[in-house]
């Protein structure tokens, strides 16, 4: 029989590292050598794991500049334990990929082949005792394959093997940590269950000149750990959690971390999917630890990729009949999830109710239009830290909103579609169905008036006088009532248009412009180009143009005109006066051959009524215009003036910008009453 041949090179390009993972080959060397010391003390009795070190040296770049504060890059790394060493049975498995010699350790075989994926080559040298007799062993690993290889007796009678990962590649280089800390703590975060086992890690320490780091000074928390076993099983697979209480602070803190023969291969923060889970929690004595668990299982170590990066399990199974053998990914986060909430159930009162006590006063006191689907929220809705902004619980809320919506129309389909319902359930279902439609249309009535509480508070706060004295130009109210030349049929949502803010019965409009001349207008053709005075930068006197309902006769033409806060330049004539000026427009359209925006003519157009608002300061300029007009009545109020002209066939009303704001208030009171509000009156 022939023997079948392996491909170094051909094994290299199916080897996958990703450069996010470029430590990777740094760890396989140390949990190589942790399992050399686990094997040395497990052979010789007068060993111990106190006994037992691991060192390892970042090898530098030799420093190019005078510089000395900032280190040179780093290129390598060397390994130095005291495990057994590469005797006979380890150097044959070196040899042989994919070997099933350290395989109840959860080893693969192919962890050599990171270190030629990130590294130029590797050197080994290795003292060790087989026999009784002390040996030395050296080699060069590079893709080429093994030179140098020579095996000597030795006159040294020690343990100790050096594995020098050299002439890192650059597209790897820049994914390595510059500092000894951050190296420190992603190898303690990779190799985290060796801290925490019985007996916990051989010593571990990092050299980098005079910076230096003990790993088990940093993880002191393996000899202060409080450790509590559980597990859940799925379809016949055991699943073990070690839930773990570390010293506060812990980076590692309120994470689940999936292994795989006592290797980290998965880490996922728990803060999002355990409820009232975040920071560090408190003991009733008020000290505070932090919490991490470790999942471990067989089946996760016979599910774990050959590079150990990741698990090939899938996230999701189709209702199928695989999903009765295999398991997926979310059935064992969610197993993990109901274990860590049992367990830190008494931890987590406090935090709960301060998550509820945030939800609601961001729902009472600035978005009211998510109270009818409070109800709806999950606990994994209301797994979150309650000290995160407002834009990101906005975001959360409006993400639940639109589930809730997208459900109901499923809901709303499956109920008319489903013919096999009796009728006593079918009415309990179109009972359920028309309670979550009536909650999510409440949330849409609660958006639309919170929207309207804020633009009344932006059109009181734009009349108001800058610090140079002067107060804002047209455009910024302008754009507060309609969007600037824009017609109807251009603009993305009616709701842009505040034209309530005038009176209610413009939002129910068939046309709208906006600083268009009239020729552009398709309800009219004149020819006129009439437009504001870009030289006088009065860009914005072009009034708005509005034909309210759709049916013809149309019921009226309205136009309206807006001014500058405090503006008190009018005068006689169509240019000056604001409500000449708007008469004219009025004449203008009914003089043309008036037509519906579809194109079809508008019977006797110069009968339909008009009407006319003037928005503007009541300056005396203001005033004189008014009573020149002889059919204008002051309010009794003070703040504008209203009346019939009988030669325009239109209803002329000029409203300051404080009646503005205080007529709109008031005609919305109610609402934001009983959104709980504020409402300025």
């Amino acid at each position: 029989m022939a023997d079948l041949k392996t491909s170094l090179s051909g094994r290299l390009r199916n080897t996958s590292l990703p450069k996010t993972s470029a430590l990777f080959p740094l760890f396989e060397a140390i949990v190589n050598s942790i399992h050399a010391i686990d094997e040395r003390v497990e052979q010789d009795g007068s060993t111990s794991l106190d006994d037992c070190r691991i060192t390892i040296t970042i090898i530098r770049s030799p420093q190019s500049s005078f510089d000395t504060t900032k280190k040179a890059e780093i290129i390598g790394f060397k390994v130095i334990d005291n495990g057994s060493g590469f005797n006979e049975n380890n150097f044959n498995s070196f040899l042989t990929l994919d070997s099933e010699y350290k395989a109840s350790k959860g080893c693969k075989g192919i962890g050599r082949l990171l270190w030629l994926k990130a590294f130029g080559s590797v050197a080994v040298d290795s003292y060790y005792l087989e026999d009784g007799t002390p040996h030395h062993r050296s080699f060069v690993f590079t893709r080429e394959g093994m030179t140098q290889d020579k095996l000597n007796d030795s006159y040294k009678c020690i343990y100790q093997t050096t594995v020098s990962l050299n002439n890192l590649l650059p597209e790897y280089s820049k994914a390595i940590p510059k500092s000894v800390d951050k190296i420190a703590e992603r190898i303690i975060d990779h190799c985290f269950w060796y801290f925490l086992r019985d007996g916990g890690a051989p010593h571990i320490v990092i050299e980098d000149g005079d910076d230096n780091a003990n790993l088990n000074s940093i993880f002191e928390y393996s000899k202060s750990a409080e450790l509590k076993a559980d597990s859940f099983v799925i379809r016949g697979n055991e699943f073990e959690v070690t839930h773990i209480k570390l010293k506060a602070g812990s980076p590692f803190r309120n994470s689940v971390l999936f292994g795989a023969a006592n290797r980290l291969v998965l880490s996922e923060s728990l803060e999002s999917k355990v409820q009232g889970l975040y920071g560090d929690l408190m003991e009733e004595d008020e000290q505070t630890f932090s919490y991490v668990c470790f999942v471990s299982s067989k089946y996760l170590t016979e599910h774990v990729s050959p590079e150990r990066l990741k698990f090939d399990i899938s996230e999701k199974l189709d209702k199928s009949v695989l999903s009765e053998v295999e398991i997926s990914f979310e059935e064992i986060r969610n197993g993990v999830i109901e274990s860590v909430t049992k367990f830190l159930a008494n931890y987590l009162d406090d935090n709960l109710q301060r998550t509820e006590e945030r939800i609601r006063e961001f729902v009472n006191s600035k978005e009211p239009r998510y109270r009818s689907i409070i109800k709806y929220l999950s606990p994994q809705d209301k797994a979150f830290n309650p000290n995160i902004s407002d834009k990101d619980l906005d975001l959360r809320l409006h993400k639940r909103l639109k589930e809730v919506e997208s459900d109901l129309i499923s809901q709303g389909h499956e109920l008319l579609n489903n013919t096999a319902l009796s009728s006593e359930e079918y009415n309990v279902r179109l009972n359920k169905y028309l309670q979550k439609s009536s909650d999510a249309k409440a949330s849409d009535l609660a958006s639309y008036v919170a929207k309207r509480r804020v633009i009344i508070d932006l059109l009181e706060k734009s009349l108001e006088r800058l610090d140079n004295g002067k107060y804002s130009r047209e455009e910024v109210i302008h754009k507060l009532i309609m969007p600037m030349r824009e017609t109807s049929e251009t603009i993305l949502h009616e709701e842009d248009a505040n034209l309530w803010l005038i009176d209610e019965r413009l939002a129910f409009h068939s046309f709208l412009a906006s600083d268009k001349t009239l020729r552009s207008m398709p309800i009219t053709s004149n020819d006129s180009t009439k437009e504001p005075d870009l030289c006088a930068l009065n860009v914005y006197d072009n009034p708005l143009l509005v034909n309210e309902g759709t049916a013809l006769p149309l019921a009226a033409i309205t136009v309206v005109e807006l001014k500058r806060p405090m503006r008190d330049d009018a005068k006689g004539g169509e240019n000056d006066n604001p409500i000449e000026q708007a008469l004219s427009y009025l004449e203008k359209i009914r003089q043309g051959d008036a037509t519906t925006p579809q194109g079809r003519p508008i019977p006797a157009p110069n009968d339909i009524p008009g009407f006319c608002y003037i928005i503007c300061d009541i300056t005396p300029t203001i005033k004189k215009c008014c009573k020149t007009m002889g059919c204008l009545q002051e309010a009794q109020d003070k703040m504008g003036y209203f009346g019939y002209h009988p030669n325009y066939k239109a209803y002329i009303e000029v409203i300051s910008f404080n009646k503005l704001i205080q007529q709109a208030k008031e005609r919305n009171r109610m609402f934001f009453q009983k959104l709980g509000i504020p409402t300025g009156l």
